[in-house]
């Protein structure tokens, strides 16, 4: 339950703010909305990630930061072909307790750490605002310390987000993204790391 809250206020916030920032660009000429949706060159942004997580993995864990690098690569109008890549620590929570044979032991969670590779396609519905979808692989950086018998899992991400426009072709870029995986223990169904996640970058063209 307070998982699911957490993600309401994520998500509520995020639409508040997009459409606060539809108001304030609603003046926007058509040749300046042009250039924002189709650009003309490669977009680079560089970002902060949040998340909070879904399923079975939000009894041992609490929430996850991290940063990614993402390249957007126009090639049509109003679509892009998006090349992410970046790090996600997912916080563990403390002091869990487990039934053993020998009694009920406490133990703290071990963080995960992941590095995702993503590539997918971004398309501008109206100006500012678009919908995007990633797939890649997420490698396991302390597979041994929590216990994975893979390096890395598949992984895919449907995302929202709006662009809110600096100038030129600068622009902080603001998505909101479900990001699920496979299984990294072959025999445990619940070993997928799933979650919901918030992007706020900084992005220039190139």
């Amino acid at each position: 339950m307070k998982s699911t809250l957490k993600i309401s206020a994520l998500v509520l916030a995020f639409a508040g703010l997009a459409l606060g920032a539809k108001a304030q660009t609603a003046t926007t000429t058509t040749s300046t909305t042009k250039t924002t949706t189709a650009s003309n060159g490669v977009i680079l942004s560089i970002g902060v990630d949040a998340g909070i997580p879904t399923g079975k993995l939000s009894d041992s864990y609490n929430w996850n930061i991290g940063g990614s690098v993402q390249a957007d690569i126009p090639v049509a109008q109003n679509l892009f072909v998006t090349v992410n890549a970046g790090y996600n620590s997912i916080q563990g929570k403390k002091d869990l307790r487990f039934v053993t044979p020998g009694g009920v032991i406490t133990s703290d969670a071990t963080s995960i750490q992941l590095l995702p590779v993503k590539a997918g396609l971004k398309y501008f519905l109206v100006p500012n605002f678009y919908v995007q979808g990633e797939a890649g692989a997420a490698f396991a950086l302390n597979k041994s310390d929590v216990g994975f018998d893979k390096s890395a899992a598949f992984i895919y991400a449907p995302q929202i987000g709006y662009q809110f426009q600096l100038g030129g072709k600068n622009v902080i870029d603001a998505g909101v993204r479900y990001e699920g995986s496979t299984k990294f223990v072959s025999s445990v169904s619940d070993s997928k790391v799933n979650f919901v996640g918030l992007r706020v970058a900084y992005g220039f063209g190139l």
